[in-house]
């Protein structure tokens, strides 16, 4: 399976560029200390949003329910076998984000 794995700073707010199917974006990754968890959100070049807020859970697609031409085709997700991530859980390798291409082949 092909994917494209995205490194998750180790901050509670970030943002990060990164190309996706010949495309670039900046990826936020936010940590809710309150709520414990993850977000993510996709922006264009200039930091425009085109989709926010998305909680990060594991091993289930988390793009399914967006619909919008700026999105890239294909799925994002985490790859771990922890119920939930923690705050650390991508620093210390437990979980890894990932995009798989709609030409990936098989999906989280």
């Amino acid at each position: 399976m092909k994917r494209v794995e995205i490194f998750v700073p180790p901050l509670n707010d970030s943002f990060s560029k990164v190309a996706l199917d010949g495309k670039e974006y900046q990826i936020r990754f936010t940590w809710n200390d309150t709520a414990a968890r993850w977000t993510f959100g996709l922006y264009n070049i200039f930091k425009e949003p085109i989709i926010q807020g998305i909680r990060i859970v594991p091993c289930f697609p988390l793009n399914l329910q967006y619909v919008d031409e700026r999105i890239p085709f294909g799925i994002f997700g985490v790859y771990t076998k922890l119920e939930s991530v923690g705050r650390e859980d991508f620093e210390r390798g437990n979980a890894i984000f990932a995009y798989v291409p709609a030409d990936g082949g098989v999906g989280l």
